[in-house]
């Protein structure tokens, strides 16, 4: 089992630093047309799996910065909910505001319209204890938004089942799909980097963690694709300068992410109209 010493960064878009020139070696670039990081822009049109994804806008209000994350489209029975990492939503002790999520968002368009959370959900241990990598198998947050005169699964068509892995488990073909930003990605254009996945650590629900992608800045929360499901969310990566470079990825796994996705529908279903 890999165990994850080295030290990480949350993908914060105000927090990139400049690249090494190739921080995936080659030999381990998955992604046809991969940059130096494993990434490619994904190709036009989008598959539906694809489409599911867009960008999470959040306002901090201490800052006053613009957070921007990737998210995507989960399967529920109100059909109104985005998986994302929870550091899209709760950051440094306090909770983002006036979030809204773009799905299918491509170069400045929404096609698939914007849509305003009601409601954020995030691990309690995530809430309310300070920072600390022995969270990060917590990233992970579900927005419920609002309906605009039909549930979200309506427009973009049903969301992404999730695919719930334990502890140890390894996983091969993952693709994760977000929008970097900052030097050389245009933080605009959604980008897909092709990878396999091994455990991490050896406490609580575990992470995954992947050598072929280097994720950049702004791909929080992004998910990690396999046959049609979603099996994480990209979480951190090791610093940028590091010239072999991971990602973190949180699974689905574990009684705590189903919990919160239960009592996410719960609330949302209650909440829609008859």
């Amino acid at each position: 089992m890999l165990r994850l010493v080295l030290s990480l960064t949350l993908l914060s878009p105000s927090g990139l630093a400049g690249a090494a020139e190739r921080s995936v070696p080659e030999h381990r670039v998955l992604t046809p047309g991969g940059d130096r990081l494993g990434y490619a822009p994904v190709p036009r049109p989008h598959t539906q799996d694809q489409r599911l994804t867009g960008v999470l806008m959040a306002h901090d209000p201490v800052s006053g910065d613009v957070v921007m994350c990737g998210g995507t489209v989960i399967g529920s029975r109100s059909r109104s909910l985005v998986l994302t990492a929870a550091h899209c939503l709760h950051d440094k002790g306090r909770r983002l505001r006036q979030v809204v999520f773009l799905p299918g968002f491509d170069r400045g368009r929404t096609p698939l319209g914007v849509w305003p959370a009601v409601r954020t959900w995030v691990p309690p241990r995530w809430r309310d204890r300070p920072y600390s990598a022995d969270l990060l198998p917590y990233d992970i947050g579900l927005v419920g938004v609002a309906p605009r005169g039909e549930p979200l699964e309506a427009v973009t068509g049903p969301g992404l089942r999730p695919l719930r892995t334990a502890r140890g488990t390894s996983l091969r073909g993952l693709e994760l799909l977000g929008y970097p930003a900052g030097k050389r990605y245009p933080g605009t254009r959604l980008y897909r980097c092709l990878g396999d996945a091994d455990e991490a650590v050896g406490r609580g629900p575990g992470l995954l963690v992947t050598r072929n992608c280097h994720a950049p800045a702004g791909g929080s929360g992004g998910p990690a694709l396999r046959d049609g499901a979603v099996a994480g969310v990209v979480s951190s990566s090791s610093p940028l300068g590091d010239r072999r470079g991971f990602t973190v990825l949180t699974r689905l796994g574990g009684r705590v992410f189903g919990r919160m996705l239960a009592e996410s529908d719960r609330w949302m279903r209650l909440r829609s109209p008859a």
